[in-house]
């Protein structure tokens, strides 16, 4: 449950990161904000990795999502647009890490645990 809490933190730090970094084009006082949540995601994600999630799965979960949520956020906070193939690249990573973290729950199974 540790492990999860620090992806989803590592995924609202990165996704934080990637609007600031957008923002500050127009407001540079918002640089101040990119490093340090950058820096903070990439210590949640190897804290997330601490505590036990695969690499494999702790990444493309945190890939995936941070994308899809940069996504939606940048239609609500500079008007970009979401066309159907964005909507559709979007759909077929998340699926993507999905099928990742469905072959380690398998994985574990026949190992007993130890994937």
């Amino acid at each position: 449950m540790k492990a999860w809490l620090f992806l989803l933190l590592a995924i609202v730090l990165e996704v934080t990161g990637s609007l600031a970094l957008k923002a500050a084009l127009d407001a540079p006082a918002l640089y101040a904000v990119v490093v340090p949540a950058y820096l903070a995601a990439f210590v949640l994600l190897s804290a997330t990795l601490r505590a036990g999630m695969g690499l494999g799965v702790a990444y493309g979960i945190w890939g995936a999502t941070g994308v899809a949520l940069t996504a939606v956020m940048s239609l609500f906070l500079f008007g970009e647009p979401i066309t159907l193939l964005m909507g559709l690249g979007i759909t077929a990573v998340m699926a993507g890490v999905l099928c990742v973290e469905l072959g380690r729950q398998a994985a574990e199974k026949r190992t007993g645990g130890a994937a």
